[in-house]
């Protein structure tokens, strides 16, 4: 292949991956100003097809112990979902509301499954999932990016 036509594929190849680079930068400087902005906490609607949750009534919720288990959600993520009881209890705090609210919504189905989450959740309505994924989605984060950890 002539040098020119090399050179032109070169440059499109380069302005894509630096536009997709750039793209992603904006999207994580917004997520990290904006912790709970898959949750409808801030006006954006779900990708979990669920109503716009409340933060304070997520909060009762975290707080109140479920009937299936006797275990309230911060009984084993700990406090704002920060504290987990061992490292086998994910940290809640912080993450994507939206993520919460699928996996919510998987316990509850049953597509996901876990001794103490399957029943916790079985009871859970769309608008109590909403709640929880708005609150635990806008706690503060002390969740870590685990690319540059080296074993």
């Amino acid at each position: 292949m002539p040098n020119a036509k090399h050179a032109q594929r070169l440059a499109i190849v380069l302005f894509a991956a630096l536009t997709v680079v750039a793209c992603s930068k904006e999207n994580t400087e917004a997520s990290a100003e904006n912790p709970g902005h898959a949750s409808g906490q801030h006006g954006s609607s779900s990708s979990a097809g669920l109503p716009k949750g409340h933060i304070a009534k997520g909060e009762e919720l975290a707080k109140a112990k479920g009937q299936a288990t006797g275990q309230s959600c911060v009984d084993c993520h700990g406090a704002e979902g920060n504290a987990p009881i061992d490292d086998t209890y994910p940290k809640l705090g912080g993450q994507y509301g939206d993520y919460l609210a699928h996996a919510l919504q998987a316990y509850r189905s049953g597509d996901r499954q876990h001794a103490l989450m399957t029943p916790q959740a079985a009871s859970l309505s769309d608008q109590d999932i909403s709640d929880l994924a708005a609150y635990f989605g806008s706690r503060p984060s002390q969740l870590r990016d685990l690319h540059k950890v080296h074993r």
